[in-house]
Formats: structure tokens, C-alpha cells, sequence
């Protein structure tokens, strides 16, 4: 077997503690594991969430390791607004890559969606969503519950081949990847060869991953506790869920490269990957949504008119010079940090919710349509 470098290879299909009840990666743990591996980068796919990118990332750039942003959606069998338990119960996995910023709004914005559009017992994206958003994004085939792997397991040869190849137009030549995996299953070596046989048929590359759910081999009995408590089973139970061998965890390169032998550039292929993923956050500074209001021009005049009433209505007319001066002072606080239209926003929020529990306006699934509740079409008084 030809020897491959430690970081060439690159973990990208991993779940950490915030695939809920799932996962058992803990991220700083996560970290001294790769790097003690020799390993320069690792991904975060976690199940249909992404409440874990900010610690991740912060977490990787820390331990000197290259974070590459992803996630592991939930595919509806046919929209995401379909909701019959027959046809609509289970879904497909698909493992979706931050290639750069674009790719991360895009990703943000399929799970955004997915929670508040396509939920039915998981967060759902469907074909719309993934044709919407696909930019900047790399996709990997996903495991044994992906959409080709599960019409190989059905004797679909020629249809997985067909969506596999739609998959591919969609993402683009290079950003689409037939994810090959190997746990000791029976099923995924089953399968493995005919995954092998589309991408010789068709040219889709391959990318070798191990669906990583804990960190070491170890860890497999507390992976069994945590399937147990999600899905109210015991240990005991015959009944209950459990993956059906104990090779989920963050394998080192060799590990993986003994594996897949015959296809080095399974191997290969991850760490290219990883360095086609530059997501970048800045941290020094704030994004702040705009206000914006029919019949208001200026949002600092609008600002200092309400803090005026707002200052006679609690200190009447005219106000105390010392409360005018911490008016002023706060004011020029907050103007210098850039926050009026944060104020504004939240006032508005606060004025909408007291009128519309004094039944003086509408409810709040149609008034929240806008960029805030309120949208009223006059400056009214302070609150």
C-alpha cells in the first residue's frame, strides 16, 4: 500500500455534541485528537443544525487547524411541504460543504429554511431549496441514508446513477462527490462497488469519509447511551437503536488509507477538499439589520425625537437639566457605537407587541412579514 501522508487525508463528515443526542465529538477534545494525528484539518456536519460553527471554528483556528463548515442536511422525499407519515417519514442525508462565503449564507439559509419551512419530524430541505441555494456549496453523497446509497440498496443501479448525475449538474462538475464509507457494515460493502462502478461510468469523483460520531473507539458504549436516552430505549433492550459496529469515530489517516486501498484518491480527494473550503469569519465587527419605516428618512432624527418624549413622559416638561444630560451622554454612546437602528428596531418590537395585546393590531404572523413587527406608516408617539 502506497504511503499517504497524515494530512492528506481529512475528516468530513463528523458530528459533535450538537447533533443532539447523536453525536459525542466534543469539540475541544475534538481538536487535540486531530492534531495529535498529524491531521491539519476537520469538518462539522452536524445533523440538520448549525448551532456548533462558531465554537468550532473558534476552537480550530485556536489548535492551528484548518475548519472546514458544513453540514448534514435532511433531503424531504418530495417537498418539504409534503407531510404524510407513509411517504413523508424519512428522509435522505446529504453532506453539504462550505466552499467560501457565498456557500456559508447558502447554508445558513437551506437549514433557516428546512427548521421553518420543511419540518416534519426532522428539519427538511427538498430540489427547490438545494436548486435556490446550491452556490458555493460542495456536496458529498452522504452515508448508507443518502438518496444514491439507498437506490443501490434497493437494486436501483441505473436510477442512483441518474441522480447521481442530476446531483452533479446541479452542484457543478467539481462540487460533487460520490462519498464513499466503510464501518464494517455488510450493506456499505455491498454497495461500495457499485458506488465505485457509477463514478468509473460517469466521472464523479470519490471522497472517503467515516461518519465520525465520537472520538475514539472507546467512546462507542457512550454513543450507545446517548441513541438510547433520544430514542427512550435501554441498553438492554433488543429493540433498540444501535450502530451495528464500533468503527464510528476519527479514524487516523492510515487507518483510513488501509481501508480504501484499492482507491487512494478517495483519500486524496478529502484533503483537496478541505483546502477548496476558505470560510472566513471576522469577529471585530457587528452586523446590525437596518430599520426602516414608511415615511422615515432619517432613523438618528427619528431616534432623538422618541428619546425627547420619551425624556418628558418620565421627567415632564421641561425635564430635569441633569436627566437632560444623560440623555445626551447615552445618546452619543449609543450613536458612536453604531446601535440607533438596533434601538429603533427593538423599540418597535416592544411598541407592536403592547398595541397588539391591546388588541389594536394585528397578529403576528401577518405583521411579522416585514423587516420588523411594527411597519407603521407614521412616526408615533414614545412608548
Amino acid at each position: 500500500m502506497p504511503s499517504i501522508p497524515n494530512d492528506a487525508f481529512v475528516h468530513l463528515h463528523v458530528h459533535s455534541e450538537y447533533s443532539l443526542l447523536d453525536g459525542a465529538c466534543r469539540i475541544s477534545e475534538m481538536m487535540s485528537h486531530i492534531k495529535a494525528m498529524g491531521q491539519k484539518a476537520v469538518a462539522l456536519t452536524d445533523h440538520g443544525v448549525m448551532y456548533g460553527v462558531m465554537p468550532f471554528y473558534q476552537a480550530a483556528k485556536t489548535a492551528g487547524l484548518h475548519p472546514v463548515i458544513g453540514c448534514e442536511v435532511y433531503v424531504a422525499q418530495r417537498t418539504r411541504h409534503d407531510r404524510e407519515h407513509r411517504l413523508d417519514g424519512k428522509s435522505y442525508h446529504l453532506v453539504l460543504l462550505c466552499q467560501n462565503q457565498t456557500g456559508y449564507r447558502n447554508l445558513v439559509k437551506l437549514v433557516s429554511l428546512a427548521s421553518l419551512e420543511g419540518f416534519y419530524h426532522k428539519p427538511r430541505v427538498d430540489w427547490e431549496l438545494l436548486t435556490q441555494y446550491h452556490e458555493g456549496l460542495i456536496c458529498l453523497s452522504g452515508c448508507l441514508a443518502g438518496e444514491i446509497p439507498r437506490l443501490l440498496s434497493e437494486g436501483s443501479y441505473e436510477a442512483a446513477k441518474e441522480k447521481a448525475l442530476q446531483y452533479q449538474r446541479l452542484f457543478g462538475q467539481e462540487n460533487y462527490y460520490l462519498e464513499l464509507q466503510n464501518h464494517g457494515i455488510a450493506e456499505q460493502q455491498r454497495i461500495l462497488p457499485l458506488l465505485l462502478r457509477i463514478s468509473r461510468e460517469t466521472g464523479i469523483p470519490v471522497a472517503a469519509t467515516n461518519d465520525a460520531h465520537y472520538i475514539a473507539k472507546k467512546d462507542a458504549a457512550m454513543q450507545d447511551v446517548l441513541l438510547c436516552i433520544q430514542t427512550g430505549k435501554t441498553i438492554q433492550d433488543p429493540d433498540g437503536m444501535h450502530f451495528e459496529t464500533q468503527e464510528f469515530y476519527l479514524k487516523s489517516t492510515e487507518e483510513m488509507a488501509s481501508l480504501f486501498r484499492d482507491v487512494p484518491e478517495a483519500i486524496t480527494n478529502t484533503g483537496k477538499i478541505a483546502a477548496r473550503c476558505q470560510v472566513e469569519f471576522q469577529f471585530d465587527q457587528i452586523y446590525l439589520p437596518r430599520f426602516t419605516m414608511e415615511g422615515v428618512t432619517d432613523c438618528r432624527k427619528l431616534f432623538l425625537t422618541l428619546c425627547k418624549k420619551g425624556l418628558e413622559k418620565r421627567y415632564g416638561t421641561p425635564p430635569r437639566p441633569e436627566a437632560v444630560q444623560r440623555m445626551k451622554q447615552e445618546i452619543g454612546v449609543i450613536t458612536q457605537m453604531g446601535y440607533v437602528d438596533y434601538f429603533l428596531i427593538v423599540w418597535d418590537y416592544i411598541r407592536f407587541a403592547g398595541r397588539w395585546g391591546r388588541g389594536e393590531a394585528p397578529a403576528p404572523e401577518i405583521a411579522l412579514h416585514g423587516n420588523h413587527a411594527g411597519r407603521s406608516a407614521a412616526i408615533p408617539s414614545a412608548v
